[in-house]
């Protein structure tokens, strides 16, 4: 049995690393067991976050330079989807005590914005005062990958937006900063090393989940 209350899971990790595929498998596993859960992710979730998310997403770093928007800019593009994302998802979900499994949220905009592009972190830290609701992930799984094999995964898919097409320096600085993060908060971060396509980091995820919401 599960005693039904709020709880936040999130998968972050750079591109290629495999957080949105098992982001959906560990959906698909917990509702096997009559576990009501909800899926989402960022930017995006919901209509209105995800126009801003087609805005942000789209490659302008093709053809004309002079298209890019500003750091800024496009930080407080995400931070709009975020306000959205949680005034009427995130936070309902909250009051209605469901599970939200949630594909990136708040780490990802460190890792890539803070640690990536060089946006200012108290910049963001301030606004996230006013539209988290005090609302932070009660676990987080952050998948870690051998850089040529993100590589290889991008290189195979059909459709791909801006953030596909970063160096790959970038995403060493970025799965640097999601690692950091991690080692600062072991009580609610799991490290998995997502290299290899296989079922086990599935499993473990999922007895993990099991665990951490005392389900028998």
């Amino acid at each position: 049995m599960y005693k039904k209350k709020f709880f936040l899971i999130v998968f972050e990790g750079i591109e290629g690393s495999g957080k949105s595929f098992q982001a959906k498998k560990l959906f698909k596993n917990i509702k096997k067991r009559g576990i009501k859960a909800l899926l989402t992710r960022e930017p995006g979730g919901i209509k209105s976050a995800e126009i801003i998310r087609n805005v942000i997403l789209k490659d302008y770093f093709r053809g004309n330079k002079k298209n890019e928007f500003d750091k800024y800019t496009d930080t407080l593009l995400y931070l709009a989807a975020r306000n959205e994302h949680v005034q009427k998802k995130i936070y309902p979900a909250f009051k209605k005590k469901k599970i939200l499994i949630c594909d990136r949220f708040i780490d990802s905009t460190i890792a890539y914005q803070v640690h990536g592009k060089g946006v200012s972190k108290s910049f963001i830290d301030n606004i996230h005062k006013y539209i988290l609701k005090g609302i932070k992930p009660d676990l987080t799984f952050v998948l870690k990958v051998n850089i040529l094999k993100a590589l290889q995964r991008l290189k195979k898919r059909k459709k791909m937006n801006r953030y596909d097409n970063f160096s790959k320096d970038f995403y060493i600085k970025a799965q640097k900063a999601f690692l950091k993060i991690a080692k600062r908060n072991k009580n609610k971060y799991y490290v998995f090393d997502n290299s290899r396509d296989d079922n086990k980091i599935e499993k473990n995820i999922l007895d993990t989940v099991l665990h951490k919401i005392n389900y028998r």
